[in-house]
C-alpha cells in the first residue's frame, strides 16, 4: 500500500500542466464559491429571519446549503491561495493542502446525503407511512447529526488510507480511480436510489389522484337517476341539490387540506 505521503507528490491526471491554467482554473473555481456562498447565505439568513421557514423541510434544505456554504469557503481558501502566488501544492503547504483535501472529500460527499436524506423524508411522509413518518419528524436532531457523521467518518478514512493532495484549485485524492471509487460510485447509486423513490412516489400520488377524480365523477353520474326516482316538491328537491352540492364541497375540501398538509410536512 502506498503511503499517503507518496499519494500526494504524486500528480494527479486533472491537474493542470502549467500556472497560467491553474490560475485560471483558480480563477473560475473562485467565481462559482462567490455565487455559492451568496447563493447558500442566502438561504441560511431567510431561514434565520422568517419564522415560517423553520419548518421540518426547510430544516432538512438549511443543512444542505449549510454543506454547501461551507464547501464553497473551502474552495475560496485554495483557489485565493493559487492566485496569490502561494501554490497550495508547494511543499511548505502540505499540511493546508491535507486540511483543505479533508475538508473537499467531507462536503462534496455530504451534499450527497443531505439531498438523500430530503428525498427519503419526502417519500416517507407522502407514501402514507404514518407511523414512519411521525418518527422521522421527531428525529430532527439525529437526521441532521447523520450526514455530518457519515462524511467526516469517510473523509477521516480517506485521509488515513490514500492521503489528500493538489489537484489544481484544489487539494482533494490525486488518484482518479479513488476519486471515483469513494465518491462518484456512491454518488450515482443514491441518484438511483432517488429516482426509484420519486417514481414509485408518482404512481402513488397518480393512484390518489385518480381515486378522488372517480369518487367526483360517480357522485355526478349518480345525481340524474336520483332525480328521476325520487319524487320530491320543487322546494324538496332544490334544497336535496343544495345540501348535495355542499356535501361534495366539505369532501373536495377536507382531500385537498390532507394533500397540502403532507407537503407541508415534507
Amino acid at each position: 500500500m502506498e503511503s499517503p505521503m507518496h499519494v500526494y507528490r504524486r500528480e494527479a491526471l486533472a491537474a493542470p500542466a502549467d500556472r497560467s491554467e491553474m490560475v485560471l482554473q483558480s480563477i473560475v473555481i473562485l467565481v462559482v464559491s462567490i455565487l455559492s456562498i451568496l447563493g447558500a447565505g442566502w438561504i441560511i439568513l431567510s431561514f434565520c429571519v422568517f419564522k415560517s421557514l423553520r419548518s421540518f423541510r426547510h430544516q432538512l434544505i438549511l443543512g444542505l446549503a449549510a454543506s454547501d456554504f461551507l464547501m464553497a469557503l473551502n474552495f475560496l481558501s485554495s483557489t485565493a491561495m493559487n492566485i496569490n502566488g502561494n501554490e497550495i501544492g508547494a511543499p511548505e503547504h502540505q499540511t493546508f493542502c491535507s486540511f483543505n483535501g479533508f475538508m473537499t472529500q467531507v462536503f462534496v460527499i455530504q451534499t450527497d446525503y443531505w439531498v438523500l436524506t430530503i428525498a427519503l423524508c419526502t417519500y416517507v411522509i407522502l407514501a402514507g407511512y404514518k407511523s414512519l413518518s411521525s418518527w422521522v419528524q421527531d428525529q430532527r436532531i439525529f437526521l441532521s447529526c447523520l450526514p455530518w457523521a457519515l462524511s467526516l467518518l469517510w473523509a477521516g478514512l480517506g485521509l488515513k488510507l490514500a492521503g489528500y493532495g493538489d489537484i489544481g484549485a484544489w487539494c482533494w485524492f490525486t488518484s482518479d480511480k479513488v476519486r471515483l471509487l469513494a465518491n462518484f460510485v456512491p454518488r450515482w447509486v443514491i441518484i438511483t436510489t432517488i429516482l426509484s423513490m420519486y417514481a414509485r412516489l408518482y404512481f402513488i400520488l397518480r393512484k390518489s389522484h385518480k381515486s378522488f377524480i372517480s369518487l367526483g365523477n360517480s357522485n355526478s353520474a349518480s345525481e340524474p337517476s336520483r332525480e328521476r326516482t325520487i319524487t320530491r316538491s320543487n322546494h324538496d328537491i332544490w334544497r336535496y341539490h343544495e345540501s348535495d352540492a355542499a356535501g361534495r364541497r366539505r369532501l373536495q375540501r377536507v382531500c385537498h387540506f390532507d394533500y397540502q398538509e403532507r407537503m407541508a410536512e415534507c
